[in-house]
């Protein structure tokens, strides 16, 4: 890493400078290391990539679905680097072989114990202020699912027992009832 640089200030190079396996995102020139995530947010990961792919295929659909790691680069800067665990981009001018640049229209973080602060806060104000269209913030740990419908300016908070219609589909919902996590 540059050490003419402030210690608390990093750019996207730092993040490509990391050792082989080491994850981490950057947010406004802020590192945050990223611990190998548990078998229930894999589990979930797993979940609903499958069935989010599975409708965009049924409806051949333009739309693309990547699980993290996939890089995010949200901002037109090399401050901010994000590794969303679900994104889905349907603009494909934003693909690249490195990621996407700019934003995805629909994020899916699920919650782990080191990613709270993060995914409710952090993340939720930069993926708004980004043009993220759609963000859902699955906590296991809380049953809840918490959906930030940016377009429409609505939030709504779903449980592991309800149907969740995703905002950027209009014929298209997860059943969370369905997810077995034991």
């Amino acid at each position: 890493m540059d050490t003419a640089r402030s210690l608390d200030y990093y750019t996207i190079e730092d993040i490509y400078d990391l050792p082989e396996g080491q994850r981490a995102e950057l947010i406004d020139g802020e590192m945050y290391m990223m611990a190998a995530p548990g078998r229930i947010h894999q589990e979930l990961i797993s979940d609903l990539h499958y069935m989010i792919k599975n409708y965009i295929m049924g409806k051949n659909g333009g739309c693309k679905i990547y699980p993290a790691p996939f890089a995010v680069f949200l901002n037109a800067d090399d401050e901010t680097y994000v590794e969303p665990d679900l994104s889905v981009i349907c603009d494909k001018g934003r693909l690249t072989d490195k990621g996407c640049n700019g934003a995805p229209d629909w994020i899916i973080e699920i919650v782990s114990p080191g990613s709270r602060n993060m995914d409710y806060s952090k993340k939720l104000v930069k993926y708004s202020y980004a043009g993220v269209r759609e963000y859902w913030i699955v906590d296991s740990e809380k049953n809840r699912i918490m959906v930030y419908n940016f377009e429409h300016g609505t939030v709504n908070e779903y449980t592991f027992s309800d149907k969740v219609q995703a905002g950027i589909y209009e014929d298209f919902e997860i059943d969370f009832s369905g997810i077995n996590l034991q």
